[in-house]
């Protein structure tokens, strides 16, 4: 079978990896808006409701607009938002299938996907299984740091650090963003890790295109029953037992960094999130690296479409 898919937004960072994925495989087909027609809301909701399966790539009121777009008896078509406009609404199945066999079952024909954001994804999967089972308190005052590449923040960002000829040295660093702590990912961070409250969220963005890596500490005497992080390390290494794409790394194994360092670029180009467990008794910090670009975005756009659809969900990805 062929599925028709429109993917609206295109030409934007996640509709252009997304339109990149799909290129190589021979069961979809991509159908093409003319340009003249993109901001045509007639034009486009004939492509909407004739298409299988539509991947939204827009800013979020935008992303609206396109969802009103949807014929009321049309239930045929699976709509995917990679935008942040329908994470936590009601209605909305969202996007992260190994948080639970619950979350997986859900995604199996439905109809309103919300693909997770980049950085909720990393603290989501070191989180959600820890709450779940009680290692960790709901009411745990939780923290996170994330450093991602600038790609994460879509076609003006990437022209600030590409195109001038030389950076200032202010870019050249690491730079700490949202200091307002209130970033548009703190809601899903919140709801999907069972949390009760929003986490302190760092967000980092550094001097390089693409990766990501998620860092959430953790004081085991604030945890019931003291778990130390080898304790950690083994509840996340059954949580994702037999996971295609989230991969648990060896607990005390230097063998996974390199040189002792932890790189957050090594799953490039892969749809691929490795979890690595660090500390001791006294102190635990749980990092997760992805590709922001792949399961931080299109990978996992596309994940989803495979579980919707019924497919193999590696179908186009690697892990």
């Amino acid at each position: 079978m062929t599925y028709k898919v429109f993917i609206d937004g295109r030409s934007g960072t996640t509709g252009l990896k997304i339109d990149e994925r799909l290129a190589t495989r021979s069961d979809v087909e991509v159908m093409t808006i003319p340009d003249a027609a993109r901001k045509d809301p007639k034009a486009k909701a004939e492509y909407i409701n004739a298409a299988d399966v539509v991947f939204l790539c827009l800013p979020d009121a935008a992303a609206k607009e396109s969802v009103a777009l949807l014929a009321p008896d049309n239930t045929r078509t699976r709509v995917l938002d990679a935008s942040t406009a329908h994470r936590v609404a009601a209605g909305w199945v969202y996007g992260l299938p190994e948080i639970s066999a619950a979350h997986r079952k859900a995604l199996e024909g439905a109809q309103k996907v919300a693909v997770p954001g980049c950085h909720a994804s990393g603290f989501i999967l070191a989180m959600a299984p820890l709450v779940a089972s009680g290692v960790v308190p709901a009411d745990y005052p939780a923290s996170v740091h994330s450093v991602t590449g600038y790609t994460g923040g879509g076609k003006e960002m990437i022209a600030t650090y590409e195109e001038p000829t030389d950076l200032p040295d202010s870019m050249l660093s690491p730079r700490q963003y949202a200091l307002g702590l209130a970033h548009k990912h703190l809601p899903e961070m919140a709801a999907l890790s069972g949390l009760q409250s929003k986490p302190l969220f760092n967000p980092i963005v550094g001097p390089f295109a693409q990766g990501m890596l998620v860092t959430v500490p953790l004081f085991p005497r604030l945890l019931p029953g003291k778990q130390d992080a080898r304790a950690i390390h083994d509840v996340l290494a059954g949580h994702y037992a037999g996971q295609t794409f989230v991969k648990i790394m060896p607990f005390g194994d230097d063998s996974v960094l390199d040189g002792g360092f932890l790189p957050a670029t090594n799953c490039n180009g892969t749809n691929r999130a490795e979890i690595f467990v660090f500390g001791h008794a006294e102190q635990a910090q749980v990092c997760v690296r992805l590709d922001n670009l792949g399961k931080g975005a299109s990978g996992a756009a596309i994940q989803c479409m495979n579980i919707v659809l019924g497919l193999d969900e590696a179908t186009g990805l690697l892990a």
